[in-house]
């Protein structure tokens, strides 16, 4: 599990801080708000991101890419598998997909499935 990724996005706070996470993750605030499905000014302005909603769908971003890390051996990676791979319990829709329709809950009880050695 990549502690170092979980640190470097959430602050002392406990929220998750957009620029971090898209530092991270090599993209703009307006890219991070296209992947989450959130507006550009829930990821840019202070009042909309310390918002329950916002973070909710940030952080279960981050829990899930986290995740796949520990098996995909980077953070880069993990967030590509997150972007672009189909998972066919799900008709072929992508984690990233998933999580704009408010459905990150299926994706990490799916991970915590093959974590426990399920089947996808």
């Amino acid at each position: 599990m990549s502690i170092d990724f979980l640190h470097t996005v959430i602050g002392n706070d406990g929220l998750v801080a957009s620029g971090a996470l898209a530092k991270e993750l090599h993209i703009t605030k307006s890219d991070l708000a296209e992947v989450t499905g959130l507006s550009k000014d829930s990821v840019s302005k202070v009042v909309r991101l310390k918002s329950k909603a916002t973070q909710a769908r940030l952080r279960d971003t981050v829990e899930i890419i986290n995740r796949v890390t520990e098996w995909s051996g980077s953070v880069g990676r993990a967030f590509a598998w997150f972007r672009s791979q189909p998972l066919h319990s799900f008709g072929d829709k992508t984690a990233e997909d998933l999580v704009k329709e408010g459905q990150a809950k299926a994706v990490k009880d799916y991970l915590s499935r093959i974590a426990d050695g399920g089947y996808a």
